[in-house]
């Protein structure tokens, strides 16, 4: 009960026992007069001994409610005086600890987009940097010393990416807090594919196997680049869809982005129980990144430099999300990147960690509506379901 509420009680309390003292001795009536002055007969009056009794009971009475008014008063000074060291927090509503700011998750986007875009551009710079097989034969990779090629094995590659694009899009719309989760993908893969640009253009390494068909150079031809760079796009930049004829982009490789960044998003925004989920993600991450290596289409280094920026990126992100004191450590090494003002500027009123909740589908509310009717024991409204984590 709060200081507050039990000074009112004794307040109330001793406006009772006033009440009560005011009532036990009243003030004796006068005797009515007549007109000759003469005092009308008195009724007969109890012995002198049971008005005496009468009197010391009335006594004890009022001696008793004056301690119990005493007792509140001591009570009510108490209260008064420790107060102050009564403090009662009032939980903070958590629509103000995680805000959507729809316009900020734009923005990452629109990051992520140019990025994405500027890649294609550099692609199509560095093909025509690319010294011919003849010229410089591919290094020598311990890999490939040991592992034949196989030629359908990259095609297993794209498809196992393309899987777990999609189930980590169907999750994003489902989650509650997607505005937030959304943000942090399209900042991640914004700034991973910048990354790749800058190491595909300073260093530019030859093709790692003979097998490789290379698109003609085409030099000085501007509108036929801008023709590659709108072909890529159109593709998806995938070998599937016979778009990606340039050489070049191998340092580092963007498949394995794509398939370590996917599986790392749909086991952090998943509940724990579902770990034949992440099992079977992690299954077609792993072996589409392996692919990659038996089909000889990257150097084994560039496999290994595109996990170890995906995965560290991405903890990195998320440690300095989740660990709020963190973020105001003088001492914080983390806060020393280049990224960290983009950083403060996407997470600056995200007060908390993002919680793990699944909204639930308009049909599988209305089934579920269904099934319980509303004459029966529940309310008849469907709550969505919080998974934690």
């Amino acid at each position: 009960m709060a200081a507050s509420e039990l000074i009112q009680d004794c307040e109330d309390i001793q406006a009772h026992v006033e009440v009560d003292v005011a009532t036990v001795n009243p003030t004796p009536p006068h005797s009515p007069r007549v007109a000759n002055g003469k005092p009308p007969p008195l009724a007969s009056s109890p012995p002198p001994s049971e008005q005496d009794g009468k009197r010391r009971a009335a006594g004890a009475n009022i001696s008793s409610l004056l301690q119990q008014n005493q007792l509140v008063h001591s009570l009510s000074r108490g209260l008064r005086k420790h107060c102050h060291y009564v403090q009662i927090s009032v939980p903070e509503e958590p629509g103000r600890r995680l805000p959507a700011e729809w316009w900020k998750t734009g923005v990452a986007f629109l990051y992520a987009l140019f990025n994405l875009v500027f890649t294609t551009v550099v692609i199509t710079v560095v093909h025509e940097r690319v010294p011919d097989k003849s010229v410089s034969p591919p290094l020598p990779d311990k890999f490939f010393d040991y592992v034949d090629r196989v030629p359908w094995a990259f095609t297993v590659t794209e498809v196992n990416g393309l899987i777990l694009c999609g189930l980590w899009l169907i999750q994003w719309l489902c989650l509650k807090h997607r505005s937030i989760v959304g943000r942090r993908c399209f900042f991640l893969i914004g700034t991973l594919y910048m990354y790749r640009c800058i190491t595909m253009y300073i260093t530019t390494l030859p093709v790692p196997g003979k097998h490789m068909v290379c698109a003609p150079k085409l030099y000085n031809d501007s509108m036929g680049k801008i023709w590659r760079i709108l072909r890529l796009l159109s593709g998806g930049g995938l070998s599937l869809t016979g778009s990606h004829l340039m050489c070049g982009d191998f340092l580092y490789s963007g498949h394995t982005v794509m398939l370590t960044l996917s599986y790392l998003f749909i086991k952090e925004y998943s509940p724990r129980w579902m770990w034949w989920y992440h099992w079977s993600c992690w299954l077609l991450s792993a072996s589409g990144v392996v692919c990659i290596l038996i089909g000889h289409e990257h150097y084994s280094i560039d496999v290994l430099i595109g996990y170890i920026a995906s995965t560290r990126l991405f903890w990195w992100y998320h440690t300095m999300a989740n660990t709020q004191k963190l973020r105001r450590a003088p001492s914080n090494f983390l806060s020393r990147v280049w990224w960290n003002p983009v950083f403060n500027f996407l997470e600056r009123n995200v007060q908390t960690a993002v919680p793990l909740v699944f909204v639930v589908a308009i049909s599988s509310a209305l089934l579920l509506q269904t099934a319980v009717p509303n004459g029966g024991g529940g309310t008849g409204r469907v709550t969505p379901p919080v998974w934690t984590r």
